[in-house]
This record gives C-alpha cells, structure tokens and sequence, in this order.
C-alpha cells in the first residue's frame, strides 16, 4: 500500500478516536456505529480514487458522494432507490431543523433523536473528509488538528460540567498517532537510514532530535491535561474544591447536579452553615404550600442512598398531567400558581417545583423533566436568579383512602424501589412493627409512628452523616439526628417491609412575608419520605420532629399527623397540603414565624457548624500561604547565596582599606589560593547583581573593562565607583596575576556597588531583582537546561544499548 493510501487509513482512525467526547453527548453508542459506517465508506472511495490515481479534486469529489450515500442510506426518506433524490434533501433539511428543536428540548445526555445523531454523522464525515485532504494531499497533518479540536469543542460548549479528560487524551492520542505516521512516511519516502557507524536504522527507530521532540510532545500533553485539574478557575479545580464549604449553593457543588454529588452532604452543609441565606422567594396562591422539591434519591446500597442522572423531555414537549394518568387515578386535585424567584447564592440544575407541576413558564434556558422522578433538570442552565411561574397541582387523599389502595403486584417494575442491602437488625425491627399489619398504609403508619419522643428520637444537628447504609442503622440505634437520618431510615425501613419508597430533597415552605409570599433560606433545606401507594402515586411522609425544622409540615395531613403531638390543631387537618406555621428551632415557637433566624436546625452554635467553618478558613490560609511561599523561593534563595558569597569574601586578616590606586602598595600574604577563591566569589556576585538590575554582561570582556564600562553606563561616582574599579581589579589579578588581591573589604565593595545600580535602576526593576531575581531564574534555567541534555544523553545511550542487543540482530547474525 502507497503512502498517501496509508496516511488515508491513519487519518480516518484518527478521526474517529478525536470524536470520542461525543461520548457524552448520547446516552447511547449508536452515533459511533453509525459513524464507523460512514467513514469506511468515505474512506474506501479515497483508497479507490488513490489506486486509480484520481487528481486531487476527483478524489474530494468521491468522498464527497460517499458521505451523502451513507447519510442516505443511514437516514431514508422512503422515497429513494439507493442514490439519494430531490425529497432526500428535503428530508436532510427537515432533520437539521429537528436537531436544533431537540438542542432546545433535550439536556446533556440526550436520546438517539434521528436529527440529532444526523448532524453528528454529517460533522463527523466532514471532519473525516478535511483531515484526509489536508494529511494525504497536501501532507499538512498539523493542520488537521484544527478541525478534529472542533469536535472536542462540542462538548466543551453544551455541558455545564467539567468534561472528563479521558476523551481529550484519546483524541490527543489520536492526532500524535497522525504526526508521527506522516514522519515516517516522509522518512520512508527519503531513503533508508545508517547510522555513523554503518548500521541499518529502522523507520520506526527515532533519532535523538526526535526522540526529544516526542517526550517534549508527551510531557506538553500530560500539563495540558493536568494543569487545568490543579489550577483553580470559576466552575472548580483541585484548589476550589479543597477550598469549598459544601454549602450546596455554588456550581458543581450545589443540590441536583444529575448524580454526581451527595446529596446529603449537600444538605448537611447547609443546615451547617453559620450564617441565613437567603435562596428563594415564592409567591402562591394556595393557603398553606406544600415543601418545594428538586431532587429525589431512589438507588439504596451499602454505601447508602443516591440519585440516579435524571432523564426525560425538553420543557418545551411540556409536563404530564397527573389526572390523566393511571398511577394516580385515585387522587383528587386543587390547581394553583406559584411564582418562584431565585438569588443569585441558589446556583444549582435542579428548579425547585412544587410536586404535580403542569406547567412551567419564563424559565430560562434548556431544561427538560423527568416524569419518574418528578424532578426539573438542565445540563446547561442553573437557577441562579432566574424567576419563573409553575402551575400545579395539590393531591387531596384521607387516610381512609390510602388504606384501601391496592398493593402492586410482585412483578410490578415499581418493586424495584423496595430493595435494600440487608441489615438483621433494622429488618427484625420492621418485622415487630409491621406484625398484624395487613394494608401497605398500616405497615407504613406503624414505622412513621415509630419515629417519636415517646421511642427515644429526637433532633440534633450535631450528629454528621454521609447517608451510607451503616450510618443509617446507627442511626436507629442511636436515635438521634436531623431531618437526612430520619428520611432515609425510614424509607429504608419501609423499603424493607415490601413497599417502595425513596427519599425526597427540598426546601420547607419558608418563612411568611406577606400575603401568599414566602423567603426560604438555607436553614429551610429538608429531606423526607415518599411512598407509592397504587392509584394515588408517591405520597410524602416527614418523620423528622417538627420542633428541630423551620416550617415542618409534619401533622398537617390527616394520613401522617405529628405523633409528638397530642391533639392537632384544626388548621392542620385542612388537607393534604396543609402546612402548620413556621416553627423555629425553639419547640415553644412551632406556633410563630422564626424571628431571630437562629433556630435549633440552624447549627449557628454546634460542634460541626464551627468544625466545617475552621476547616475552610485552614484551606484558604494554608492555599495563601502555599501561593506567598512559592513567589519568595527565588528571593530566598538570592539572599542565601548573596549571604554565602560574603561570607566567603570576607577577610581573615585585619581589614585593610584599599583604593584603586592603593593597589601596588599591598602586601601580599602566603594564602594565595584562599585569595583567589574569595575573588572570584565576589565577582561573581557582582556578576549577578548585574543581571539582577539588568545592566548587559559581556562574558568577552576583562573584568577591568568590564568595572570601567559599569562605571560609565551607570554614572557611577564616589564609593560606588571606586568599589567597582576594586572588584574588577582584585578580579583581574586573581585571573592573571602571581599574587592575588588580599586584605580588601570585598564585601564593603560589593554591597557599595549594588547600592549604586540600585539608585540608577528602575522602580519596576528594583522590585523584580529583589522578589524575582533574574539571575536565579537564569541559573535554574541553565541547571534544567543541563539535566534535560544529561537525562537525553542517558537514555540515549541506553536505547543504544537495548539496540546493540536486539533480538533481531541475533538472528540476523546467525543467519
């Protein structure tokens, strides 16, 4: 096969590892096989072009058809035979237009939407066809890492969280995998390579200049990957994550981030926090509201309860309505509007929605719903001060009613939600209360009744939690948490006793400020129980005690009253929706709004909300510090070597005070090599405050030209002067002479000299050779510079070596 045939085959291969971050675009693998289709083809008709020694145009044209035949046959119309027709290219159209609806209605993984994997296939062949011109026609391959950097800038572009590496290092891979193919074959193409010593070298055997241009390749691409890891940028990095408290309210740390944070620790930093924010103004027109949800976990194991990526439709395909749908055919239902306003300390990709909501409106962005977890998600949009209006839907049920739904059927895909990793003493403890139970709504009431003062529980947020399974069961030994322990143990609980359940994150009703207007702050964050009963859908159960939580709806339903309660209040039995008013963390004031903002739920003066605190300033002081240590490395060490060369020129003898014109008259001692020594020591300093105030240094000159040129250029006078014709004769004759200069002051002069470049300096070059000396930024330079050849010439000289050694020279010699 010919070069150019070859270099074709190569491209196409790295074409196809380049759109691997297309991975994340699609839930599913069907864009890449459908691509794998479509490049054979556009590259077959190269290949065929290339033996018949087509010109370059012909060869653009033939993978040109090849691309609209297989987006024909991949995406038919129904009206073609084989070749494409007038109506295919109207069906192309259609399918583009369908792509950008879908854009618009679908977030981040979207489905295998025809228009959209259309436009995938359709850039990918592109791309296919640009890299194969620009590799094997015009043998440009660094070129094509322009068009295959187009690819890997999609999902940059729509995915609202840090896009994985991985994809990036395939790609990366790929395009070396272009360049040294097209080295290779130019060297093929040359001729044969010896070496100096007549010896046959392989193609694929680099030489020593390529050898380094690869590991300089390799290393740019290992801190083009790493660096943006460590460095710390607006949406994360190692250092901001170090650095965050888990409040849950910045990005990629904040509540619904589509399974890839905690959930409960999330919460649990926000019931920590020291301070009230303010997250949430809602404004409705129903009496008492409900608790605003916008994440549910539903997956329980050994490490605990976790959410699941949601999944489901653009906002703009609209919402389902419940009372049309068989799983809730047994409720009745009251419709209200609400209008939610968002602060800018509320930045998540969940919208906090009031449950059974209908309709959503003058929400900015992409947002789609998932109809299984009830939940409104975006992959692009956050919430941050965004306002927007929800019409929804309040379910009205009695506990009589509940009581009489219909158990789900072994088989029923819903029995998915009741299992768990198995606990001897948490499933003896569901078997004594459950015992004599016969309706899913008893064995419920029996565990939610369970969770009160009269058992032992009560509420402290002094207890920390990571929702695992173990911690649950401790939990249930203990009995004593916040409202995270008591949602997930109790949904565990009736999980185990046969009937699905999942837990519940959102926010209580807030805080009253006005007729039908409410401000939720992080200290209303709440988790709870839902429970699926057949014909009625998930039903909430809040077992956390309503004294320890702002605005607890606990009792005011007539299927879950408070059981700490002895009477409820006739308010409370209004209805399902029905919310007592907002209690504080003081059980005296459940019956009035939270005045002082510092309840029990709030933390401001436990243990953990002071620990989180601590830690957070520790991060951020010791990140300072790490950063201010760093800055000074190289002005330390120019005062250590600035102190060490003093010290080395410093006379052993009484100080004798010498001029330049005093110099014929010294006498000179026996300890002419120490002399010399410390000479040279102070030269060199001189040397380096010169590239420290950056006046030139001409390593042709003598030193005492070399002080004279000093003296000149800077305008020196007085002791500045006379300290730089000393330094440069007392370098001079250490050089040349028989008896060194001894008994001077070098010191003296040295500290003279560098007083004077630095009243003849700038302000700007003053302070950048007194916290970043260019003399010690050379000299690492310079010490890099010589370990890098000397590591070359090692591993060289090893490779040789392993040649010399070869496997294959042996044979070729036995032969």
């Amino acid at each position: 096969m010919t070069g150019r045939r070859r270099l074709g085959l190569v491209a196409a291969g790295a074409t196809l590892l380049a759109s691997a971050p297309l991975t994340v675009i699609f839930e599913s693998w069907t864009w890449i096989m459908y691509c794998l289709l479509t490049v054979a083809l556009i590259e077959g008709a190269a290949v065929a072009a290339r033996t018949f020694r087509f010109p370059t145009w012909a060869q653009a044209a033939g993978m040109t058809l090849a691309l609209l035949l297989g987006l024909t046959w991949i995406f038919p119309s129904g009206k073609e035979l084989l070749i494409p027709q007038p109506d295919t290219f109207a069906h192309f159209a259609d399918l583009i237009r369908q792509a950008g609806e879908d854009t618009r209605a679908f977030g981040v993984p979207v489905p295998d939407r025809d228009g959209l994997l259309f436009v995938a296939v359709l850039g990918v062949g592109a791309v296919t066809i640009v890299v194969d011109l620009l590799t094997a026609v015009f043998r440009k391959p660094a070129l094509a890492g322009l068009p295959m950097l187009a690819i890997y800038s999609i999902p940059v572009a729509v995915y609202i969280e840090s896009v994985s590496p991985i994809p990036f290092v395939i790609g990366a891979a790929g395009f070396m995998w272009l360049l040294v193919a097209d080295n290779v074959d130019r060297v093929r193409r040359f001729g044969r390579r010896f070496t100096g010593d007549g010896r046959d070298v392989d193609v694929w055997e680099p030489s020593p200049l390529a050898a380094a241009g690869r590991r300089i390749g390799v290393a740019g691409m290992l801190v083009a990957v790493l660096l943006p890891i460590a460095v710390p940028t607006v949406d994360g990095g190692l250092l901001t994550r170090l650095t965050q408290s888990g409040t849950g309210t910045g990005p990629g740390n904040g509540p619904g981030n589509s399974g890839r944070i905690n959930l409960f620790a999330s919460l649990s930093g926000q019931l920590n926090h020291t301070t009230t924010i303010p997250l949430l103004k809602v404004t409705t027109d129903e009496p008492e509201p409900f608790y605003l949800r916008f994440a549910i976990a539903d997956v329980l194991t050994d490490n605990g309860f976790g959410n699941e990526s949601p999944r489901g439709g653009g906002l703009g395909l609209g919402l389902p309505d419940p009372r049309r749908q068989g799983a809730t055919r047994l409720s009745t239902f009251t419709e209200h509007h609400a209008q939610v306003e968002v602060t800018k300390d509320l930045q998540q990709n969940m919208a906090p929605l009031y449950t059974y909501a209908i309709g959503v409106s003058n929400l900015n962005g992409s947002w789609a719903y998932d109809q299984n977890q009830q939940v409104l998600y975006s992959s692009r949009t956050t919430t941050r001060e965004q306002k927007y209006d929800i019409t929804y839907l309040r379910a009205r049920y009695t506990a009589d009613e509940l009581k009489r739904a219909p158990a789900l059927a072994p088989t029923d895909a819903l029995m998915a939600y009741t299992a768990t990793p198995g606990d001897a003493t948490v499933e003896a403890e569901v078997a004594r209360l459950t015992k004599g139970k016969t309706t899913d709504y008893d064995k419920v009431r029996a565990i939610y009744n369970w969770f009160s003062k009269d058992n032992g529980f009560r509420y402290s947020l002094a207890t920390q939690t990571t929702g695992k399974a173990s911690e649950i069961a401790d939990f249930l030994t203990n009995k004593t948490g916040y409202c995270q322990q008591y949602a997930a143990a109790m949904a565990w609980m009736v999980r185990a006793a046969g009937i699905p359940a999942r837990v519940a994150f959102g926010f209580t009703r807030g805080t009253p400020a006005g007729t039908g207007v409410y401000t939720i702050t992080n200290r209303n964050a709440h988790a709870w129980t839902e429970v699926y009963f057949q014909g009625y859908g998930w039903v909430p159960f809040d077992a956390t005690p309503s004294a320890g939580v702002t605005g607890s709806a606990r009792g005011a339903s007539t299927w879950a009253p408070d059981v700490d309660r002895p009477a409820p209040t006739t308010s409370t039995s209004a209805g399902p929706g029905a919310v007592v008013p907002d209690s504080s963390g003081d059980p005296g004031a459940a019956n009035g709004p939270d005045k002082s903002g510092v309840g029990e739920d709030q933390g401001g003066t436990t243990g953990p909300a002071t620990e989180t605190t601590n830690w957070t300033g520790l991060w951020i002081a010791a990140g300072i510090a790490l950063v201010i240590a760093l800055l000074l490395v190289p002005a330390l060490r120019r005062v250590m070597v600035r102190r060490r060369r003093h010290a080395a020129t410093a006379p052993a003898a009484a100080p004798v005070v010498v001029s330049a014109e005093g110099v014929t008259d010294l006498t000179v001692t026996s300890e002419t090599g120490q002399a010399r020594q410390d000479a040279h020591a102070a030269w060199d300093e001189l040397i380096d405050s010169m590239v420290d105030f950056q006046v030139p240094v001409d390593p042709t000159e003598t030193p005492r030209v070399t002080a004279q040129r000093l003296v000149r250029d800077l305008s020196l006078t007085g002791d500045p002067a006379e300290a730089a014709t000393l330094l440069g004769t007392a370098e001079e004759r250490a050089r040349y002479a028989r008896q060194p200069l001894q008994g001077a002051e070098l010191p003296t002069a040295l500290r003279r000299i560098r007083s004077g470049m630095s009243g003849s300096a700038s302000r700007r070059a003053r302070l950048r050779a007194t916290l970043l000396p260019p003399s010690v930024l050379l000299s690492w330079r310079f010490g890099l510079a010589e370990w890098s050849t000397r590591t070359a010439e090692r591993l060289a000289g090893l490779r040789d070596s392993l040649t010399r050694f070869s496997p294959r020279r042996l044979l070729n010699r036995a032969r």
